[in-house]
């Protein structure tokens, strides 16, 4: 995130008691960390198996997979050494001491496979949502703390100029207060947009997702406005949910609305797999004026005592805040504090605590009120 984006950053409440930044066993700080791939049943995988060749950050030593012939697949897909996969991750742990695990797994894995590696000292990056229950978020943050590792989550979200430079008009007063957040995320439906055969059935089981289009992109805005909040939790969490195509989703909603009260503002995420087509946006509403970010790079903004909005092109991030593999470097070798960024811990617990509300209000028909996270 930008230099404007850490400015706002300084203004969130300090978080960093039980951050940890490691010095890693490199001849420099510029070291490309060691990282190992541990599962290959998340799509998002192959963004990573695209980018990891050459790349300067990070150098891929091992990769995870049981299923064999997922395994092959990808092997051959990507030109992948056979040398590199390994069926068990204990061994591979042992054998290979990654600097730390890239993991696509299904979203109810992430626990296990974080605490074993946290066991040796081995840190995690997992993507999105952090877990699937708020007893999973708990065991993760304690298998954090005890074993000194970090824990980060990744958003594609993330390394979209607009978000931050959105966090940098607010961050500079130029929003003035922020009284209302939306948030829209997803797309037409996993199995319209062709989600392959090892994604699908998890993705749209509500116990390896944890719900359906409610976590796989409520967690976006939640992530987004907790940022926008300063790490604050809301109040309470309204959502409704529904399935409104169960000859495809029989078993998870495929719609859902949250609203987040916080003290002087409101936040609106709407995640849904019944969109005409992808999208990921966000509006910031002020007492000051608005901005609104139109795909990855751009912005409509317009401020009190202007007649008409206009349409900014975001600067673009720089190394490392551009891209996950550069962040996770970053932190690593203790350059960077991930504490109250979108990918820290620290966030996603809250986010855990919005989705597990959302999720409870959704069941229930009642409005969740979110207590304080125990330390």
């Amino acid at each position: 995130m930008k230099k404007a984006f850490r400015q706002f950053s300084i203004l969130r409440p300090a978080v960093c008691a039980f951050v940890f930044l490691f010095s890693l066993n490199a001849t420099g700080a510029d070291a490309p960390i060691r990282v190992a791939i541990v599962g290959l049943v998340h799509g998002h995988v192959g963004g990573f198996l695209r980018v990891l060749p050459g790349n300067e950050s990070a150098t891929l030593v091992a990769i995870v997979e049981p299923q064999e012939a997922l395994a092959r697949q990808y092997a051959s897909r990507f030109h992948l050494d056979s040398k590199l996969f390994y069926t068990d991750l204990e061994q591979m742990l042992n054998e290979q001491h990654p600097d730390a695990v890239l993991v696509y797994t299904t979203i109810a894995d992430h626990r296990k496979v974080i605490e074993i590696a946290a066991r040796h000292g081995v840190n995690s990056m997992v993507e999105k949502p952090l877990c699937t229950t708020m007893a999973d978020a708990l065991a993760i943050r304690s298998a954090a703390r005890e074993h000194h590792v970090q824990v980060l989550v990744n958003y594609e979200t993330t390394w979209y100029s607009s978000n931050q430079e959105a966090f940098a008009e607010a961050g500079q007063g130029k929003l003035g207060d922020i009284r209302k957040v939306v948030v829209h995320d997803g797309h037409e439906g996993p199995k319209e947009i062709g989600v392959g055969p090892e994604w699908l059935p998890w993705l749209t089981d509500p116990v390896l997702n944890g719900a359906g289009a409610l976590f796989d992109f409520g967690c976006y805005g939640a992530d987004l406005v907790t940022v926008l909040m300063h790490g604050q939790a809301p109040i309470s969490v309204t959502a409704v949910a529904q399935t409104d195509k169960p000859e495809i989703y029989p078993r998870v909603e495929d719609d859902a609305t949250l609203i987040l009260r916080y003290p002087k503002a409101q936040a609106v995420l709407m995640p849904s797999w019944n969109w005409s087509f992808s999208r990921k946006d966000m509006e910031v509403y002020g007492n000051g004026g608005y901005a609104i970010t139109v795909g990855s790079h751009e912005l409509r903004v317009r401020y009190r005592g202007q007649e008409t909005e206009l349409q900014i092109t975001a600067p673009p991030l720089s190394k490392p805040e551009s891209d996950s593999l550069d962040y996770l470097a970053a932190v690593l070798h203790g350059s960077i504090n991930p504490a109250g960024d979108l990918s820290s811990l620290d966030t996603n617990m809250v986010v855990m605590q919005i989705l597990d509300a959302g999720l409870r209000s959704a069941q229930t028909g009642r409005t969740v009120s979110i207590t304080p996270l125990p330390h």
